[in-house]
């Protein structure tokens, strides 16, 4: 007999919220093709720890890029013209955006500036770019959204290798957004959001993905968003609606929600503290980073 448990519920705390000095009550271009008709003085996104513990995270609609001392500091690193999304940091301490108005960007945090890396393939243009995840040997996976859906089921995910050459490992995506090497970088995980569900795609041995299939599905106005996942394979899955970040094992069973304390757009998250038993989650409406012990996971 099969006896299910229900999924365990994590609460969160505020880690940090930005500072009323960096919020702006203005209209952009952003905002009103992304949230019509909702004040938006802020949007934080990509939330990545550098090696001294400072976390990284960015402000799309208004081309920021702040740093979040480990004494809860917020120093604005760069302001641009751009959107940047999706944020890593790499082992060799490069800081990698993907930005929706320009491609795969590079910040020298030390200088202030960007830099562009790849902003195009075969002469077009991307879509729109929202999310990234470096692979151990610095090959570059990225989303290219725009604005599909079901409507247009035509987002990219991107492989940039480290030699220079863009794979298209598929061109149907609904809404990809982020995105997560397994433990052993055999599979790479894809939340599409207008879909409302996390796509799984195993690599074959060229290279290429085969066999995509649906791994878990949500609900709710809009749909997954950030992942991350841990060394023993668990996937943390942000949602942009339901003020929740979910937890699958490997078998994608849904093991956990860790509820957001602040608003419902729970963005992105990032693995952190000296353990790696926090996860800290950004929840952008509110311009909040949330936090919550993930620790018992492993009770």
């Amino acid at each position: 007999m099969y006896l299910e448990t229900p999924p365990r519920l994590i609460e969160t705390q505020i880690f940090t919220a930005m500072p009323d000095e960096f919020r702006r009550k203005v209209r952009t271009d952003w905002a009103d093709a992304n949230r019509p008709g909702e004040a938006t003085d802020c949007f934080i996104e990509g939330p990545s720890f550098d090696a001294d513990g400072n976390l990284y995270v960015v402000d799309i609609p208004f081309g920021r890029i702040f740093k979040i001392t480990p004494d809860k500091k917020w120093l604005l690193v760069v302001e641009y013209e751009g959107w940047p999304n999706g944020l890593k940091i790499a082992r060799d301490g490069r800081i990698l955006v993907a930005d929706y108005m320009h491609g795969i960007m590079e910040l020298d945090a030390r200088a202030g500036r960007m830099r562009k890396v790849f902003t195009s393939r075969n002469s077009e243009s991307f879509r729109g770019c929202n999310d990234l995840h470096l692979a151990s040997n610095g090959d570059i996976y990225f989303t290219d959204q725009g604005q599909t859906g079901l409507h247009d089921p035509t987002g990219r995910v991107y492989r940039l290798k480290t030699d220079g050459r863009l794979d298209c490992l598929i061109d149907t995506g609904i809404s990809p957004n982020g995105l997560v090497l397994d433990p052993r970088e055999a599979v790479l995980f894809v939340a599409m959001t207008r879909d409302n569900a996390v796509w799984r795609m195993p690599f074959m041995k060229d290279g290429s993905v085969s066999k995509v299939g649906r791994f878990c599905s949500t609900f709710g106005p809009s749909g997954p968003d950030g992942m991350t996942m841990d060394q023993a394979g668990r996937l943390f899955v942000a949602h942009a609606s339901l003020g929740h970040v979910f937890v699958f094992a490997p078998n994608g069973e849904l093991i956990a929600r860790i509820k957001s304390c602040a608003g419902q757009s729970c963005t992105n998250v990032a693995i952190g503290g000296e353990q790696r038993d926090r996860l800290f989650i950004t929840e952008s409406v509110t311009g909040s980073v949330l936090v919550a012990d993930i620790g018992a996971l492993d009770g």
